[in-house]
């Protein structure tokens, strides 16, 4: 009976590695996004900091996936070299095989080592874990948290019983009154005028943000920019545009790429309350 090797991986560390790659992933399209509002944007923010912040956060992130798979290699080749058997200590003679065949004198036959053969199928199995976890989690309904919030984040009807949601709105007195119309209803929210403060707030608790109402005209960054950088963070977000002068041919682009839905300005309480519950029940229904 031959014996069976060791496995390289086990189904956590393949589950790890597909989450971490995903994560990386994001992080490097997030660092290509700041490295073109930086060139369109020239000192109007200081896009350079939050490209030093993607690219630290992308250099750990790749060193923890290659120390991962690089020590479960050396476990697998040591426990490998251990079981395999000695040779005899005598060995009268030794029978050499043909030589094989090559179009080239100079090209040769190379016979590959158990590490190498290890980063073989090592690389075809994160690979197909990596694909796997991009679907499932393109197919998944975002779920919501009930982790807690951090204390500097403030959060307006904190100990409502409705859903979290993020508001970002840079007209101050149209956000106060929004948020107000919300946590009338019960909802809990939070409330941020620019479109970098509210990435910051959505990558410490995205979880726990049930939907995003995000203006189109903001400082620093537009509604559609914004838009981009949170479906990196979650492809699957919920988000509602809420503009008054939106160009269509851009809300129709934003539609297309998973926009839940627009409210155009100015808009009534219940516009606003239907907009959003129709939008957190079709979510939880499964039907986006």
């Amino acid at each position: 009976m031959t014996r069976q090797g060791p496995t390289v991986l086990d189904q956590d560390d393949l589950k790890w590695i597909a989450t971490t790659s995903t994560d990386l992933n994001s992080i490097l399209q997030q660092i290509s996004r700041y490295s073109d509002l930086a060139r369109r944007h020239k000192g109007e923010y200081n896009y350079i900091d939050l490209l030093g912040e993607r690219v630290e956060l992308a250099a750990k992130t790749a060193q923890a996936l290659f120390d991962r798979v690089t020590s479960k290699i050396l476990e697998t080749t040591i426990a490998t070299s251990k079981a395999t058997p000695p040779a005899p200590p005598h060995s009268p003679f030794t029978v050499l095989p043909p030589p094989v065949p090559s179009a080239s004198p100079q090209l040769a036959t190379i016979r590959t080592s158990p590490v190498e053969e290890a980063i073989s199928k090592l690389t075809a199995a994160v690979a197909k874990v990596t694909e796997a976890g991009k679907s499932t989690a393109m197919a998944a309904t975002p779920r919501t948290s009930n982790a807690p919030i951090p204390a500097d984040i403030v959060v307006k009807n904190a100990e409502g019983n409705r859903e979290l949601i993020l508001f970002i709105e840079d007209e101050k007195e149209v956000a106060e009154l929004a948020a107000d119309m919300l946590v009338d209803e019960g909802y809990r929210v939070i409330v941020v005028h620019d479109g970098v403060a509210a990435l910051k707030i959505y990558e410490r608790i995205g979880k726990q943000i049930a939907l995003v109402i995000l203006d189109f005209f903001l400082p620093i960054m537009d509604g559609d920019a914004v838009f981009d950088e949170l479906r990196c963070l979650n492809p699957k977000i919920n988000v509602v545009l809420s503009s008054g002068f939106a160009e269509q041919s851009k809300i129709s682009s934003m539609l297309a790429q998973g926009l839940r839905g627009f409210i155009p300005k100015p808009y009534t309480v219940e516009k606003l309350l239907a907009q959003i519950r129709s939008t957190l029940d079709a979510a939880r229904q499964g039907l986006h």
